[in-house]
């Protein structure tokens, strides 16, 4: 039977980056389900690999809500650190989200198989059983263990509910995050449209951001990262059942002007662009393509001059455009990046990812209980966590 100083399960992120780190002094094989490493990394910021979030640790922590176990591996493994491994050249774009400047995702990941020169990579090796002893699948015997399986987001990269079950380290309920929306009205007829630096409203959370109706729903930065909220607020465990959905958000589609500022605007435009269109008016606040939908929606004629909209119909469009609803009856599971939920941060140690329950077993990304907003945040838990989690296990 082979022996190893370390095996690595799940050849994402995290762990290429426990092996990178702990191959360095140890003998580690590297143990992946499908062909070739990285397949969820490949589809990071639409196939351009947003890496990182480049705000400061400090700032960066606090968009966490386990942000106290995250801080020590944050501080072990900074961004400097990971862009540093690096031979590329890279950019920071909008909220500081950094993206290799070739703008491939395959680039980054070369860039990590280039550093696995010491280690063992055994492809199509699915783990079904770890012994008292670690000994994997019967097969081969570690004398440590690093789980970096991923959740249940993505299964076609090889994520899964039984990856889960493959030690007795308590779970937490397991969500959907950072997930599209399914609505209850179709909405094929704007799908590609997009309305920007809106504020959605889910009861007393708010999110600031871009909305992209697609198909089937609601998608862009502003509901990605609301469905976090959503999917918390809701009683299910996908462990045991999918959740039941019916509820309904809000989008201020003008979010810099207030009620009482949009009804004193139109009250002075109403009267002196009295020959003007409502559709034509109304393309100060909304998109050409996103307009007639509104208006439809809201039951008021686009053809109507300014001067003969009544007061009524005035209220009602203050009201719409400060508080446009949605009925929401589904995530769209099949698009959700990552995973809410995992192994309970209770029974790890964040200074070493090391299970205090079962010496020698250590975690690291998106198995743990760990989740950030969209933009880099959750790559960045991935590395500093299989880092830390690779030179803790190398330690002899």
């Amino acid at each position: 039977m082979e022996k190893y100083d370390i095996a690595i399960i799940g050849g994402g992120p995290a762990g290429i980056m426990a092996a990178i780190a702990a191959g360095r002094t140890s003998r580690v094989i590297l143990l992946e389900k499908n062909p070739s490493l990285g397949c969820k990394l490949l589809l990071t910021g639409g196939g351009r690999c947003n890496i990182t979030n480049g705000k400061p640790i400090k700032q960066l922590l606090t968009f966490f809500n386990n942000k106290n176990f995250l801080k020590h591996s944050f501080y072990t493994f900074t961004n400097e650190d990971l862009l540093s491994l690096f031979d590329l050249d890279f950019i920071s774009e909008e909220d500081d989200r950094i993206f290799p400047k070739s703008g491939k995702s395959s680039d980054i990941l070369k860039g990590l198989n280039d550093l696995l020169e010491d280690v063992s990579i055994c492809y199509n090796f699915e783990v079904k059983s770890i012994s008292d002893d670690f000994v994997i699948n019967d097969k081969l015997k570690a004398d440590k263990i690093i789980i970096a399986t991923g959740g249940v987001t993505y299964p076609k990269t090889g994520s899964g509910i039984y990856n889960y079950s493959l030690t007795s380290q308590p779970i937490t309920d397991i969500r959907y995050g950072l997930s599209p929306l399914v609505t209850k009205k179709d909405l094929s007829d704007i799908a590609g449209v997009t309305i920007r630096d809106v504020v959605i409203s889910y009861k007393k959370s708010k999110v600031r951001g871009d909305v992209l109706f697609s198909h089937v729903g609601l998608t862009g930065p502003g509901i990605i990262n609301i469905s976090n909220e959503i999917s918390e607020s809701i009683s299910y465990n996908l462990l045991e059942s999918q959740p039941d959905i019916d509820l309904e958000i809000a989008i201020d589609l003008c979010p810099e002007l207030s009620r009482d500022d949009l009804k004193f605007k139109f009250t002075n435009d109403f009267q002196k662009k009295g020959k003007t269109r409502l559709k034509n008016y109304l393309k100060l606040f909304l998109t050409n393509s996103f307009t007639d939908f509104f208006l439809d929606e809201i039951n008021l004629d686009g053809n109507l001059e300014l001067s003969r909209v009544n007061k009524k119909s005035k209220n009602r469009l203050v009201e719409n455009l400060k508080r446009f609803t949605f009925e929401i009856t589904d995530f769209n599971s099949n698009l959700a990046k990552v995973t809410i939920g995992g192994i309970d941060l209770t029974h790890v140690n964040p200074r070493t990812m090391e299970s205090t329950l079962t010496p020698g077993l250590y975690f690291a990304g998106e198995v743990l209980n760990l989740h950030g907003p969209t933009g880099g945040y959750n790559l960045k838990i991935a590395f500093s966590t299989g880092y830390l989690a690779g030179i803790s296990a190398s330690e002899k």
